[in-house]
């Protein structure tokens, strides 16, 4: 029984510190990235994502670069009938790829993308009330194909998360007029 719990032990330490070592998308190419995306999928432990997911819609990115490598952020998401805009600034914290939240305490990382059909960003919310973690799978078109959504699905574990922690949001042309 102490070797299966110090295996346990051992294997709960490696898992932590995996999730520590988030991989970035090699040499992102800024301008390839930059542009309109669609929130598809998010895996999130955050309690009030957990929350409203069910409820929840695809979404809407505006992702673009300023001159000194940040990432701006401009999110518009369908909540409650109406359309809710959110901007968002991200220093690059070292290499383009990650990057810092300049207001909040939140790490973004662009795990993974083909630049015109996916990506996967990874987001740490470093709260001392909460701290969270959330997975999103992006596309440039609403539509994902069940081969992508699988390989975002298998991500899902080896960042610390659950399936019953996964939204596949519905598509959703509610604030596409909204989008300037």
């Amino acid at each position: 029984m102490a070797a299966a719990l110090s295996s346990l032990a051992l294997a709960l330490l490696c898992l932590l510190q995996a999730g520590a070592q988030v991989p970035v998308q090699p040499d992102l190419d800024t301008e390839k990235f930059a542009g309109e995306w669609h929130v598809t999928a998010i895996a999130s432990n955050c309690s009030v994502f957990l929350k409203m997911k069910d409820g929840m819609k695809s979404s809407t990115a505006i992702v673009s670069f300023t001159p000194e490598g940040d990432l701006a952020l401009k999110l518009v998401l369908p909540l409650m009938d109406k359309c809710q805009e959110f901007e968002l600034l991200f220093q690059q914290n070292g290499q383009a790829g990650r990057y810092m939240g300049a207001q909040e305490k939140r790490n973004l990382c662009v795990m993974e993308t083909d630049y015109s059909h996916y990506a996967v960003l990874h987001e740490v919310h470093h709260s001392e009330a909460e701290p969270s973690t959330a997975l999103q799978l992006l596309t440039r078109e609403q539509d994902v194909s069940p081969q992508l959504l699988q390989k975002f699905m298998e991500l899902i574990p080896t960042m610390g998360l659950t399936q019953d922690m996964l939204a596949i949001l519905p598509k959703s042309d509610q604030c596409t007029r909204d989008m300037s």
